[in-house]
């Protein structure tokens, strides 16, 4: 598990290497902020908050790239498809 710092906030974050590249996975206290490998229909089939960014290899391309995909409770926290995975994050403080 890693720490994170983003505007002054800690954040969880956590790296798991695969075969072929890695899965990344940073936690807020009311949401996550995920890799391509994970679900937004099993998000919302459990009624967690997750927004979903692509094409990333690291924390700080997270927090830099466009949210793809959100879940009905991240988007209840006002996190849109199109912010950045950054500013995602805040809304799930």
């Amino acid at each position: 598990m890693d720490t994170l710092i983003h505007h002054g906030m800690q954040f969880n974050a956590c790296t798991i290497p695969t075969e072929h590249g890695s899965v990344l996975l940073i936690s807020a206290s009311r949401g996550m902020l995920g890799c391509g490998y994970f679900s937004v229909e099993t998000a919302d089939k459990i009624g967690d908050a997750l927004a979903v960014v692509s094409g990333v290899k690291n924390y700080d391309d997270m927090l830099r790239a466009e949210v793809k995909k959100v879940s009905a409770a991240a988007a209840q926290r006002g996190v849109l498809v199109g912010m950045t995975g950054g500013e995602a994050l805040l809304k799930m403080i």
